[in-house]
């Protein structure tokens, strides 16, 4: 885990213990801790964060001047490639779907002020051809594009959540389960090979914000086993004890379309324990945690973690 980083994240977040939330959660809930990758400062925050420091590294060995990425108007993703950009003095052209507000607001906002050039298409499936058309402009124009996929969910990125696990063993937490926003995959790809790597025989969920859960963890398992084989083993050595596990139950009407229990969960987390998650990602998240705790699916004496991915602002 060793790969060379671009310093973006400059600390490593904190684990805290969410025993207002517990109590809320009745008397068999339990013990329940937070990862706090919310509180990663760089470009507004969030775990991409961790993602864009290694595949801006590798952006940079290619010789890159121009990075250019997809996602949906709101995404945490491009406006974290957006400040990445602004930081080292690079281009960054953003192909979002959806329609944008008139003002920008939110991450669109930021993504303006951070000097992105944005280009706005109607629907998800129209990104990878807009992106393929600004790659070729910039080397029409003699500069070096770099294509990021959505979410930053390469190996190379997801190996930026893998670096994650270590600070769980810094703070002295084994949690017994992980549990976590899902979408592109790569960060859940990451936290299983980073338990495997640490010999963590934590059992990581991922609550899908918008993907069925097979077709999921079907690409969750890909990205493990690209990210064995960069590291110079074989797939399937990344694994880890557990099946690779997506809870898709909080989906609702898809991304970026909140349900009742993402709406009970933000409002329980804030009223118990002063964080804030966001709509999109981390209510839906909570919402599957709280759904497990309800339902008994975990005894008292385990230690469940949820990993705040940030996204505050979108």
């Amino acid at each position: 885990m060793s790969k060379p980083a671009v310093d973006l994240a400059r600390h490593r977040t904190p684990v805290e213990r969410l025993a207002r939330l517990e109590q809320a959660l009745g008397p068999d809930a339990p013990r329940l801790l937070v990862k706090r990758d919310d509180l990663l400062a760089f470009g507004g925050g969030g775990n991409k964060v961790r993602k864009l420091q290694l595949i801006a590294a590798e952006a940079r060995r290619a010789g890159a001047d121009t990075l250019i990425t997809c996602g949906a108007v709101g995404s945490n993703h491009a406006r974290v490639t957006a400040a990445t950009g602004a930081a080292l003095g690079w281009r960054v052209i953003l192909v979002l779907n959806g329609v944008a507000p008139d003002p920008p607001t939110g991450n669109l906002r930021l993504d303006h002020l951070f000097g992105a050039d944005v280009r706005i298409v109607p629907r998800r499936e129209d990104r990878a051809a807009a992106m393929e058309a600004a790659a070729d402009e910039v080397r029409r124009a003699d500069h070096v594009p770099f294509v990021i996929p959505v979410g930053g969910s390469t190996p190379v990125g997801a190996m930026g959540m893998a670096r994650a696990v270590p600070e769980l063993g810094m703070d002295r937490v084994t949690p017994d389960v992980i549990i976590h926003a899902s979408s592109s995959g790569g960060t859940q790809a990451g936290l299983v090979a980073g338990c495997a790597l640490v010999g963590s025989r934590a059992h990581v969920i991922g609550v899908s914000a918008d993907e069925p859960a097979e077709a999921l963890a079907t690409h969750v398992e890909q990205l493990i086993d690209s990210m064995a084989v960069a590291l110079g083993g074989r797939a399937g050595t990344l694994l880890g004890p557990h099946p690779i596990t997506t809870d898709d139950s909080q989906v609702g009407g898809g991304y970026g379309v909140s349900t009742p229990a993402a709406t009970e969960a933000t409002t329980l987390l804030a009223r118990t324990e002063g964080i804030v998650i966001d709509s999109v990602y981390g209510a839906k998240a909570m919402a599957g945690l709280i759904a497990r705790v309800r339902a008994g699916t975990f005894t008292k004496d385990q230690t469940v973690l949820f990993w705040h991915t940030g996204g505050l602002i979108g």
